[in-house]
């Protein structure tokens, strides 16, 4: 007998803050990262924070990709283990209560949960399992003799395929099925199922979401409210 599944992002989605961020962040903490990148790390994130151009987080993450494949070229991957391992210590429990909530309420009706994010696997597993998850999908890192070849492989750019590769392994059904997202690249997620839950959306997914139908959740400080 199929089971019904919910796929969750997790950045954003069901933890506070951007996983990948915060490992670009220690690994320049951790000397990993130049100081002109740190220089222009932090010029971004300024210009983003003071919304000095609508596309300003796009352009931060940019930079943060840049600098994290700089990073890569210097690292040893049980170096960069650790980092991982640092930052699900520091971030794992920091969620927002609806998605928590929501995971916890759908594993008791005996949902399979799913995860798939563009953050690196390493972190996003070790958050699933924490969070009782039954199966991760995260950005894998290409290595070759013992060391990072600067290569990605992440589910960002068609998480539909990355959610087809789960759903066939648990033979689950997408029938009653549920997806919770908070930006554009999940929206091919949310078309798949039967509850799509909106969720802290960026402009993109918010449009998308009033146009379809989608229902709206917004969590700020310790109030949760739906945009109809």
């Amino acid at each position: 007998m199929t089971k019904p599944f919910a796929v969750f992002d997790i950045d954003g989605t069901l933890i506070r803050w951007q996983l990948f961020h915060a490992i670009v962040h220690t690994l320049g903490k951790n000397g990993y990262i130049l100081r002109r990148t740190h220089d222009r790390i932090r010029e971004a994130r300024m210009d983003w924070k003071n919304r000095n151009d609508s596309e300003g987080f796009t352009a931060y993450e940019q930079v943060l990709v840049t600098a994290y494949l700089e990073a890569l070229t210097a690292i040893h991957p049980d170096d960069y283990a650790a980092i991982v391992d640092d930052v699900y210590e520091e971030f794992k429990d920091q969620t927002f209560t609806y998605t928590r909530d929501l995971v916890r309420d759908l594993k008791k009706q005996g949902y399979l949960l799913f995860a798939v994010s563009g953050s690196q696997h390493e972190v996003v597993e070790k958050i699933a399992q924490h969070h009782g998850f039954h199966a991760a999908i995260g950005a894998e890192l290409e290595v070759k003799q013992g060391a990072f070849t600067g290569k990605i492989h992440s589910p960002v750019f068609d998480k539909k395929a990355a959610l087809d590769t789960l759903v066939a392994r648990f033979h689950a059904s997408y029938e009653n099925s549920y997806a919770v997202g908070d930006s554009s690249s999940d929206i091919p997620l949310l078309e798949a199922v039967t509850h799509p839950v909106v969720f802290n959306p960026d402009k993109k997914l918010y449009d998308i979401a009033r146009t379809k139908g989608w229902p709206v959740v917004v969590e700020r400080k310790n109030v949760v409210y739906k945009i109809d």
